[in-house]
C-alpha cells in the first residue's frame, strides 16, 4: 500500500499538464486565424483593431453582448460534449444538424399543447425528454448499421441529417403550423412558460444544463472507467475486440447518448430563446463545432472557453460587420482559417505511432491480465 501514496501527486501532474498543452495548442489557430483575418482586413481597407474592437465590444463587453453570448452558449456547450463522446470512441457523427433540426421541430410542435395540459416544471421536463429522444432516436439507423454491417457512419449520418431537416420542414408546415401567421412556423409558447431567466437577463437555466453536461462529459469521459473504453475504442477497434469490450453495443448507446445531448440542445435552444420554430430554421451549430471539439483535442472541459469565443464571434460579427461595411462572410471566413490552422495543428501534433502506442497502455489498464 506504501508504493501508492507517492504515485498519487506524480499522476495529477501529468493530467494537469495535459489539460494546459491542449489548451496552448487550441489557442494557437485561432490566434493565428484572427491574424490572417487582420491582413484581409487591411487588404480590404478597413483598420482590424477598429473591427476586432468592435466585435468584442458587441459580442462580449456590451450588455446585451454578453447575455447574448452566455445564451447562444448553452446549446454550444451540449452539441459539443454530444460530439466529444461519439469522436471520442471513433465514431463520426457527422448528422448533428438533421439530430438538432428534427429534435427543435419535435420541441416547438409539441410544446403549446403540452405546456397548456401539464405545469411548467413537468412541461419543461417532458419537453427536454422528447428532444433527446428524437435526437438520439435519430442515430439509431446509423448505429445499427456501423455496429453490425460496417457501414461507414459518415455516409449514413449525412443522410439522415438531410431526411431529418427535410422531414422537420414538412411537419412544421403541415400537422404543426399554426393557423394565427402568414409564415409557416408552430405555435408560440408564452414567455413565462419558457426556460427560467436569471434576474432581469436574457440568460436562461440552459446554461446551468450546459455546464452539467460539460462537467459529467469530463468526468466520465476523463476519470471513468467507461470514457476509458469509448478511447480504447476510437484509438483501436481491434484492441477493444481483444479487450473483450462489447463493441456493438457501445456503438449503439454511444450514438444514442451523442444525439441525445444533441437533442437536449435543440430543447434548450427553442424552450430558452425562441418559443416556437419557423421552417427552413437551422442555425447549422454542427460545422463550427466539429471545429472546437478538435481544437479542444476531444477536451470538454477545454471546448468551454472555445465555445464562448466561437459565441462572441457570432453574437459581434454583425454588429462588427455592419458597422465597416463588410458581409457577415468575413466572420464565416474567420472559422474557415480556425479550420485551417486546426489541421495543422492537429498534423502537427500527432502520429500515428502515439495512437498505437497509446491503444496499448489502455488495454493493459483496463485488462492488465491480457497481454496483446
Amino acid at each position: 500500500m506504501s508504493d501508492g501514496a507517492p504515485s498519487r501527486p506524480e499522476s495529477a501532474a501529468p493530467r494537469g499538464g495535459r489539460f494546459w498543452s491542449r489548451m496552448l495548442r487550441a489557442l494557437g489557430p485561432v490566434l493565428a486565424a484572427l491574424a490572417v483575418g487582420a491582413l484581409i482586413l487591411l487588404l480590404l481597407g478597413r483598420d482590424p483593431l477598429v473591427f476586432y474592437g468592435d466585435l468584442f465590444r458587441a459580442g462580449l463587453v456590451s450588455a446585451s453582448g454578453w447575455q447574448g453570448m452566455i445564451t447562444r452558449l448553452a446549446p454550444l456547450l451540449l452539441i459539443g460534449t454530444g460530439f466529444i463522446v461519439a469522436f471520442r470512441a471513433g465514431l463520426w457523427n457527422i448528422g448533428g444538424d438533421g439530430q438538432f433540426v428534427l429534435s427543435a421541430a419535435f420541441v416547438a410542435g409539441l410544446a403549446p399543447a403540452v405546456m397548456s395540459s401539464v405545469s411548467r416544471p413537468t412541461g419543461l421536463v417532458l419537453l427536454a425528454l422528447v428532444g433527446m429522444v428524437v435526437g438520439g432516436g435519430w442515430t439509431l439507423l446509423p448505429a445499427l448499421l456501423k455496429a453490425w454491417y460496417g457501414i461507414n457512419e459518415i455516409i449514413t449520418t449525412l443522410m439522415m441529417s438531410f431526411i431529418g431537416i427535410n422531414l422537420a420542414n414538412l411537419l412544421i408546415k403541415g400537422p404543426w403550423r399554426s393557423a394565427e401567421t402568414t409564415v409557416p412556423q408552430t405555435g408560440a409558447v408564452p414567455l413565462s412558460d419558457l426556460l427560467p431567466r436569471f434576474g432581469g437577463t436574457t440568460i436562461h437555466v440552459g446554461i446551468v444544463v450546459g455546464m452539467l453536461s460539460v462537467l459529467v462529459g469530463w468526468y466520465v469521459l476523463d476519470r471513468h472507467a467507461v470514457g476509458l473504453r469509448l478511447t480504447i475504442l476510437g484509438a483501436n477497434p481491434r484492441a477493444a475486440v481483444h479487450a473483450g469490450l462489447h463493441v456493438k453495443r457501445i456503438i449503439v448507446v454511444t450514438f444514442f447518448v451523442s444525439g441525445a445531448l444533441i437533442g437536449l440542445a435543440a430543447a434548450v435552444e427553442i424552450l430558452g430563446v425562441w418559443g416556437y420554430m419557423r421552417a427552413d430554421w437551422n442555425p447549422g451549430f454542427g460545422l463550427a463545432l466539429f471545429a472546437l471539439v478538435f481544437l479542444a483535442r476531444l477536451s470538454p472541459l477545454a471546448m468551454v472557453p472555445l465555445a464562448a469565443f466561437y459565441a462572441v464571434l457570432e453574437i459581434g460579427g454583425h454588429e462588427a460587420a455592419r458597422r465597416s461595411g463588410l458581409d457577415y462572410d468575413f466572420i464565416l471566413v474567420l472559422i474557415a482559417l480556425v479550420l485551417l490552422f486546426l489541421a495543422v495543428s492537429q498534423l502537427l501534433g500527432s502520429s500515428r505511432d502515439e495512437r498505437r502506442g497509446l491503444a496499448t497502455r489502455l488495454v493493459a489498464r483496463l485488462n492488465p491480465r491480457r497481454q496483446p
